[in-house]
């Protein structure tokens, strides 16, 4: 019972060499023995049974199984341990659960994965607010990465966020232009939508007082006229354009830290948002190497493309095994996002004005959704899925009338064209997508710690109303949870659920939209059967049924005893791919078990002095 078995299927994807959890084996119980729940593998014993938990299938009624059992990456029974038992022998390992929580593998239906990667150290430094708390200290870090690079070489930093920093402004180029001036300095906020550089960089990239923004963009400006260093939206690709691309190499270490990161949490498939059709060989050579274990749906990015009708014939040719790399699926970057950037495309106006805008190519809104419309059409016609990065309420209805356009257009074909973000989405709306078979992709961590900041943005009734997963579920949308990392920093679908239950904002306790609560089998059900069904694989993965793909993860700690406010501090203890244990806690280096998403920054023109004098937080 105690003596581990030499043929472990662990390949190398543990560091550790440490048993973990328990693991043992169980002698054999004759090889005759009827085979229980896992009639369709007759004889077969299996390769790994974790039993004494609370095994949630999220298949059929929402009541926990104390056992599961695994042969050849796919489930083949749950029940009872004394009716497992019988799959066992002396080969099986087995992992005693001593009362934790199994549930399906986390399907993030929205995760950077590349840019995960390359958000982390030693690639990028870490500005998040766990790491730093003032402009003061980024300026000391940046002051030291210039001492370790050679002149002219950049300096690259993500995560910072003005309502955590203790100067309470936003930053500027004056900032650390005397502790750079020979290096480009690119430091990218938490959420992605600005930019802040410094001088060197602003000239690299040949931004003057004269320089107009991209349709959608802004250069913020001093009262002289003369930009700050804080570059919004489209504005920001102006210096992005100029910083030298990472490498062969550093790419395929971003890739081994951002799937390390996601096995951390639980995560076993991903859709990866915005890729390029030249990118998608480095995602296929390294899993076809071993060196990585994970799922992607890869989403090629349209405003990427030169051709897009021509890139997606190209992608057909592509020869992928659809298990662990399925190119599918289009991305279109349909506006910004309704925080203080009040970049989100909304109908009512902002507090303070403003209605925001499309980020679609165009010098007008009618050939921005002309733009839109017809490269949905392009993607429904070739027979892929559209997903649409779509915040404010006018960009998701122009999305929804593409989606419904192509379908008229060309047939429905069950592509599940789907809304991104959707933060605003109206009832109507959502009755248009249950009735077309559209889905949303919501993202609860960024509720938890945005909720509170948005009141002085969007008013109180839309800042309660942001992601209506209950008016949603009861339309009949189907709703996938998504991280949207490194824009929340590591992926914890344990706050994700917490903030789906509870809708509290992090930073102060206030609950924002009690009626769009959802129970924990709802919650549950949108990190996994909701992201199989937007991935189309529903029929094999997204379940712990039998037959079912061996994606699973362990919670340190019984679910569904555990109060609310507490599922976001469960720690996760293993995850396993296709029946590959890929983490386990008691040997690998353990999981963050409480990152919250940063909460929003950005800011727009018309609202920079307000946001300036009164911080993140709405209290």
């Amino acid at each position: 019972m105690t003596e581990r078995p030499k043929n472990v299927r662990r390949r190398r994807f543990l560091q550790g060499a440490g048993a973990g959890m328990a693991l043992t084996a169980l002698g054999a119980t004759g090889a005759g023995a009827a085979p229980g729940n896992g009639a369709a593998v007759g004889h077969r014993k299996a390769d790994l049974l974790l039993f004494n938990g609370n095994v949630l299938t999220m298949s059929g009624p929402f009541a926990p199984a104390d056992a599961i059992a695994i042969k050849d990456g796919v489930v083949v029974a749950t029940g009872d341990m004394r009716e497992l038992r019988r799959f066992t022998n002396s080969r099986t390992e087995t992992v005693n659960l001593e009362g934790r929580t199994v549930i399906p593998g986390v399907n993030d239906a929205h995760l950077h994965a590349m840019g995960f990667g390359t958000s982390q150290p030693p690639l990028t430094l870490d500005l998040s607010r766990e790491a730093v708390s003032s402009i003061a200290e980024i300026r000391e870090l940046v002051a030291r990465s210039v001492q370790e690079k050679g002149p002219g070489q950049w300096v690259r930093g993500r995560g910072w966020d003005q309502g955590y920093l203790a100067e309470g402004r936003y930053p500027t180029r004056h900032d650390v232009d005397d502790v750079s001036p020979d290096n480009p300095v690119a430091l990218e906020e938490w959420s992605g939508h600005a930019l802040w550089v410094n001088s060197r960089a602003l000239e690299l990239a040949g931004i003057t007082r004269d320089t107009v923004p991209p349709l959608g963009g802004e250069i913020v400006k001093d009262g002289d006229g003369e930009p700050t260093g804080l570059l919004l939206e489209g504005a920001a690709r102006l210096v992005q354009a100029v910083v030298p691309p990472f490498t062969e190499e550093e790419k395929r270490q971003a890739l081994r830290i951002s799937v390390g990161l996601m096995h951390q949490n639980g995560i076993t498939s991903v859709t990866e948002p915005g890729t390029s059709l030249g990118s998608v060989g480095l995602y296929r050579d390294m899993l076809h190497a071993g060196d990585i274990r994970q799922r992607f749906t890869i989403m090629l990015a349209a405003s990427g493309a030169d051709d897009l009708r021509e890139t997606l014939v190209d992608a057909r040719q592509l020869e992928t095994d659809a298990d662990w790399l399925n190119v599918s699926q289009v991305k279109i970057y349909g506006d910004g996002v309704p925080t203080q950037a009040k970049t989100a495309w909304v109908s009512e106006p902002y507090v303070g004005g403003g209605y925001g805008g499309l980020t679609l190519p165009g010098s007008s809104v009618e050939e921005q959704l002309a733009t839109l419309d017809e490269w949905v059409m392009t993607a429904h016609e070739l027979g892929f899925q559209v997903g649409t990065h779509a915040t404010g309420d006018r960009t998701i209805s122009a999305a929804v009338d593409a989606y419904l356009g192509a379908a008229a257009a060309h047939g429905d074909r069950g592509l599940r064209h789907y809304v991104i973000h959707g933060d605003l989405t109206t009832p109507e709306d959502l009755r248009r997508m249950a009735d077309a078979g559209f889905g949303l992709s919501f993202n609860p961590q960024i509720k938890r710690s945005l909720a509170h900041q948005l009141v002085d943005v969007i008013g109180r009734e839309r800042a309660n109303y942001q992601w209506p997963y209950r008016s949603a579920l009861d339309a009949g949308v189907s709703v996938g949870s998504a991280s949207d990392s490194p824009v929340v920093g590591a992926p914890n679908f344990r706050e994700g659920i917490t903030a789906m239950l509870t809708r509290r904002s992090l930073a102060t306790g206030e609950v924002f939209g009690a009626e769009e609560r959802i129970g924990l089998e709802e919650a549950l059900a949108t990190y996994t059967t909701a992201g199989a069904w937007q991935d189309h694989a529903e029929d094999w993965k997204g379940t712990l049924a039998e037959g079912m793909a061996a994606d699973l993860c362990v919670l340190d700690g019984d679910l569904l005893g555990t109060p609310p406010e507490e599922i976001v501090d469960l720690p996760v203890g293993m995850t396993v791919v296709g029946g590959d244990v890929v983490y386990d806690a008691s040997s690998d280096a353990p999981a963050p078990t409480s990152t919250a998403a940063a909460a929003a920054s950005g800011l727009g023109a018309s609202g920079l002095g307000l946001y300036m004098s009164k911080g993140c937080c709405h209290v």
